[in-house]
């Protein structure tokens, strides 16, 4: 008996996905619940598992870019316990067993300490040895890192509770590979001159300059790439965009996030940031100039009457912007639960499409990376994007006094078609009094 492995439905707008990786080969044995391979479609990335046990045959190779609901494979159902049983190894001798049975051990603590995630050792297929006890590892990075052999104690984590995801791997593999072209080879042979032959020209005495080592890779975009292209072209190229900015003082939110860090994080189990303060501000600004929450659909104006804020985040193939439903209905601690409960599923490609679509109005961070001003581009069709900066101590008059405060610019970039700039300046000045009174927001005046 066969089950047929296809290309999952992954919205009603894409019709093709790349099967970017397998995880297994053919004639592997595989377990049901195991990532079988990755897809990469123009939105998002998705790891697919395998619905069975069985022996894995592959019928699409890796890179291939096939319909979605195609087959690209098939599990092997009625072989599968005498696969297993053929693999296991019959006798080993006391010095194989002695040697993998702390390696098995370690993947079983890793099983107990995310009861969420599952490993499983398949017979010729171990863990490497240096993985330590109890570390916090996704299975598609502990995959990859087999392959690669990687020791993942030298990886950092960046996933939730310091889990070490796939791309955390494959940004260690690219700072690896950095790293050895920078270093000058060693042990390298030095050819001895030809009998009769005067001494090398060195590059001083022939005049030329040193040469250096020039190095290049060319590499096809990925999909979601290619689809950020596109949009950022149709934003420039079908949009009025202008930028206005402002300067939000930091210190009344600073302070609270310093008094009521602990208690915030001890009840709801994540950590007070800044951006619930900004989406609140936001949907608070949007109520009172609502044309910021609409966007132009032809010759018509449509205004969205409900508060989709998409949140930018960054990830290792490209910028997501996962939307945040009815955000005027939920307190910070929901909001900030559902931040992070983004950046995991982005870390772990389990962001679905439907996580992307119907936002109204979309805030960036730039400020996490260190950037202290620029004019962020419309996530179209949308009609307004607030780009948030970093905090920065600078000297600010206040009350005829030069103080220290803690400052962020804050830009808003909006659609001039349907966004005046008195509403615009208005909108922007609505969330820098929020901001730096949050008081406002709650007693909404």
């Amino acid at each position: 008996m066969k089950t047929e492995v296809k290309i999952p439905e992954v919205g009603e707008s894409v019709k093709e996905a790349v099967l970017s990786q397998w995880y297994r080969r053919d004639g592997d044995f595989v377990r049901k619940g195991e990532i079988l391979f990755i897809i990469e479609t123009d939105k998002v990335t998705l790891e697919v598992v395998a619905e069975a046990d069985g022996v894995l045959r592959i019928l699409v190779t890796e890179g291939a870019a096939v319909p979605v609901g195609a087959v690209v494979g098939s599990i092997e159902t009625e072989s599968a316990p005498v696969k297993a049983k053929e693999e296991r190894p019959s006798a080993p001798t006391e010095e194989i067993a002695a040697t993998a049975r702390p390696e098995l051990e370690t993947v079983r603590t890793v099983e107990m300490q995310d009861p969420g995630m599952r490993t499983e050792v398949l017979p010729g297929r171990v863990p490497p040895e240096t993985l330590p006890s109890g570390l916090n590892v996704a299975p598609s990075a502990l995959h990859l890192a087999e392959e690669q052999g990687v020791d993942l104690a030298k990886v950092h984590g960046t996933g939730p509770a310091g889990r070490i995801t796939r791309g955390d791997v494959l940004l260690y593999l690219e700072e690896s590979l950095i790293r050895s072209s920078e270093r000058a080879p060693e042990g390298k042979p030095i050819a001895s001159p030809s009998p009769g032959a005067g001494p090398p020209a060195t590059p001083a005495a022939s005049g030329a300059p040193r040469a250096l080592s020039e190095q290049a890779t060319r590499k096809p975009m990925s999909r979601i790439r290619r689809r950020i292209a596109e949009r950022l072209l149709i934003a420039r190229q079908t949009t009025a965009m202008l930028t206005t900015f402002n300067e939000v003082d930091m210190s009344r939110v600073q302070a609270m996030r310093s008094q009521f860090r602990e208690g915030f994080k001890a009840k709801y189990g994540v950590n007070l940031g800044i951006m619930s303060f900004f989406i609140k501000a936001s949907v608070a600004a949007l109520k009172e100039y609502p044309v910021v929450n609409a966007f132009v659909d032809g010759q018509d104006i449509i205004t969205h009457h409900y508060y989709h804020i998409g949140v930018a985040i960054g990830a290792g193939r490209g910028l997501v912007v996962p939307v945040i439903r009815y955000a005027d209905q939920l307190s910070h601690a929901e909001l900030e639960k559902a931040i992070f409960d983004y950046v995991g599923k982005i870390q772990e490609n389990r962001l679905a499409l439907a996580d992307l679509e119907g936002g109204t109005f979309t805030i960036s961070n730039g400020g996490v990376y260190g950037s202290l001003l620029s004019t962020p581009i419309l996530n179209t069709p949308q009609s307004g994007i607030l780009g948030l900066h970093k905090i920065e101590d600078r000297p600010v008059a206040v009350g005829g006094q030069v103080v220290i405060r803690p400052m962020m610019y804050v830009a808003l970039t909006y659609d001039h078609r349907i966004v005046d700039g008195r509403e615009a300046v208005s909108f922007l000045k609505r969330i820098k009094e929020c901001v730096e009174d949050p008081e406002r927001i709650v007693l909404e005046i």
